[in-house]
């Protein structure tokens, strides 16, 4: 049952300093459910929408001030981790494991709805992302050497099984992460690109939404199970960014973030790169960057060829829509990212 809690915001800033630049964490929900976010989606400046463990799923819609709190009903024990949301009314979740389902409502959480579920041992939804209000993708990891990949074109109604479209078959030990349902990222006129990791790091990238798939090597720390790409950002069809790492080890300053120049096709280090494992990035603006993971928060103010640390303060997602910079993580956490001269 949906539950409404009133929430006093923290009198707490992180105050940082970058140069001139002063950036800030601030708290909007600290501890506020007992929840670890991993499902965050901007809509605007003023509604945000983010799902986690326990079944639970926030909604706020004046800018992260009060928060309404649900379980669906149900699936409650259900772990959200990624969530797409339209509007204050519209969102789909999908929870990570099996059995696996994805649900959705039309009207603000008040009720959700079943579309898909997978009672396969070995399903396991990784994330999703959408071209616009109808047509989106899912994908899992891969099953009998096969990434599982999903379309709907009906808002999520329904989910066609289009895993047979990508023809590469996944390594032994290669698989996705569902760490903030961002290794999936859908672009323009039906491009979309699927990062993997594990034993073996790749992205398959589509430009007809789905259809015909290529394949791309991505030099990124890989070769364990708890390695590899955890998520990925474009800021066209050229400019993207990829984070990751170790996240057993995620105090671990390696090889865990790279860029592209074009399309994702090959990968570049940058000059300096972030402070550890991070488990979400997003362009802000095509030069203003930020990624985070459980170990700390980065900023990049060059697009991507250098980073640095703002705070020790970690996090599962960071989303941004409007400039409005979200992060979400675990034991409820929601901050906000303000910069000031």
């Amino acid at each position: 049952m949906a539950r409404l809690f009133k929430l006093t915001l923290v009198l707490f800033l992180v105050p940082l300093f970058v140069s001139s630049q002063q950036y800030v964490l601030k708290p909007m929900v600290e501890e506020g459910v007992k929840s670890s976010f991993r499902g965050l989606s901007v809509v605007d400046n003023q509604i945000i929408w983010v799902s986690g463990s326990n079944g639970y799923i926030g909604k706020s819609l004046n800018g992260g001030k009060t928060w309404h709190w649900m379980q669906p009903k149900g699936y409650e024990k259900l772990d959200f981790r990624d969530i797409q949301a339209f509007s204050s009314d519209k969102a789909i979740v999908v929870n990570a494991g099996s059995p696996a389902y994805i649900l959705s409502t039309n009207d603000g959480g008040k009720t959700w709805s079943e579309h898909y579920k997978n009672i396969d041992s070995a399903i396991f939804l990784d994330g999703m992302d959408f071209w616009d209000g109808k047509t989106g993708m899912m994908f899992g990891d891969p099953i009998d050497k096969k990434l599982q990949l999903l379309k709907t074109t009906d808002s999520g109604a329904t989910w066609q099984n289009i895993s047979e479209r990508l023809s590469f078959p996944m390594q032994i030990g290669e698989a996705g992460f569902a760490a903030s349902g961002t290794t999936i990222k859908t672009f323009g006129n039906g491009k979309v690109w699927v990062a993997t990791g594990g034993a073996e790091s790749n992205i398959y990238y589509s430009s007809n939404y789905g259809n015909t798939w290529k394949k791309f090597k991505c030099p990124i720390q890989q070769g364990e199970s708890s390695t590899g790409i955890f998520s990925i950002d474009f800021f066209d069809y050229k400019k993207g960014l990829a984070v990751g790492g170790n996240y057993l080890k995620d105090t671990e300053a390696g090889n865990n973030v790279l860029y592209t120049k074009n399309g994702g096709k090959k990968w570049k280090k940058p000059r300096r790169g972030v402070a550890g494992y991070r488990s979400g990035v997003v362009y802000v603006t095509e030069f203003f960057c930020v990624a985070t993971g459980t170990s700390g928060t980065d900023i990049s103010t060059d697009g991507g060829r250098s980073w640095r640390n703002i705070s020790p303060l970690g996090f599962n997602a960071v989303k941004t829509a409007d400039q409005l910079v979200i992060l979400a993580g675990a034991k409820g956490q929601v901050y906000r990212l303000e910069t000031t001269p």
